[in-house]
């Protein structure tokens, strides 16, 4: 017996077969009915609640982080598949999906060498100075920590190789950066006597790690990004996206084609962008316990018992 094409279609919300044509939209694509669950949806490539199909979003995440202005991302989409969305329909694209490849690979540990790359570049954002600092590994070309501040001090340094040295899950034997004074503190602070620091003018190690070199071109990349971006809280959800996809997505041609995380040894099932959208959603279960004398969080709705009356809560003066 062959299935007819609307037999072998899957409902977008539980994955039941057993779903009907429900009419039409405006634009003539058919809508279907799900009989289990009962929810509607699009006879299309897009998620539940997406007009846009799956692969044009994606696109859209990659090209973002591959230096393209939102612009330049909807003028394309027009020319390739005669889909023009707005700004900030884009924009919320790359928010979303760059939280969740955040989530789905910040646990990854990759099998990094021990001599490790750090430097740091400034753009404005809200109208001062921002700095962004950046780790890798030589060997691999790994990212493994990304630093936002407004500041270029000792305590920054430190946060940087210490964020670096918990994801790669080791301390390493040398670290090479530029000749900025608060590495060699910040460095000593983290590690002691048991990491080396060197600067990449020393034309020894620069001579035998040319990663030193290399990484200002991908820093000229993850600028591009980062420029004009108005807010802070904006801008540390863009740089751990660009972390993901420096990593995950992006091969290089002197690891033979591969990406960082690859070469670290990491299987991801997650190779693009269209991987990240296309996988279904982490379910986490909290169990969350409440008592007549726990204080609530500010701004949190006051949980209310049936068998007492209802009592107003004040907190730093708000009620």
């Amino acid at each position: 017996m062959v299935l007819s094409e609307l037999q072998l279609r899957r409902c977008k919300y539980c994955n039941s077969y057993h779903v009907v044509r429900y009419g039409h939209t405006k634009g003539k694509m058919t809508r279907l009915l799900c009989r289990d669950c009962r929810h509607t949806f699009m006879d299309s490539d897009a998620l539940p609640g997406m007009k846009t199909p799956t692969n044009q979003v994606a696109s859209a995440v990659s090209m973002y982080y591959e230096g393209m202005s939102l612009n330049a991302i909807r003028r394309q989409l027009q020319q390739e598949h005669n889909s023009y969305p707005s700004d900030s329909t884009v924009y919320e694209w790359i928010n979303r999906y760059s939280s969740k490849a955040v989530k789905e690979t910040k646990n990854y540990k990759p099998n990094v060498g021990d001599v490790w790359v750090a430097n740091e570049t400034v753009l404005k954002i809200e109208g001062k100075n921002v700095w962004f600092w950046d780790i890798i590994d030589g060997k691999t070309r790994f990212l493994l920590a990304s630093h936002m501040s407004t500041t270029r001090t000792t305590k920054d340094a430190k946060i940087l190789v210490s964020k670096a040295s918990e994801r790669a899950g080791k301390i390493p034997k040398v670290i090479v950066t530029d000749k900025l004074a608060a590495y060699l503190d910040g460095i000593e602070l983290a590690f002691g006597a048991d990491t080396k620091h060197i600067t990449g003018q020393e034309t020894d190690i620069t001579a035998r790690h040319s990663t030193y070199r290399r990484f200002h071109g991908s820093l000229k990349a993850r600028t591009k990004v980062m420029r004009g971006l108005k807010k802070r809280e904006s801008a540390q959800l863009l740089l751990d996206g660009w972390l993901v996809h420096y990593n995950f997505f992006r091969p290089h041609e002197s690891l033979k084609h591969k990406t960082p995380a690859e070469y670290a040894g990491i299987k991801s099932p997650f190779r693009n962008w269209l991987d990240i959208v296309k996988s279904p959603p982490t379910i986490t279960t909290t169990t969350v316990t409440t008592s007549e004398t726990e204080i609530p969080r500010l701004g949190a709705p006051i949980p209310r018992v049936k068998t007492q009356p209802r009592r107003r809560t004040s907190i730093g003066g708000v009620h």
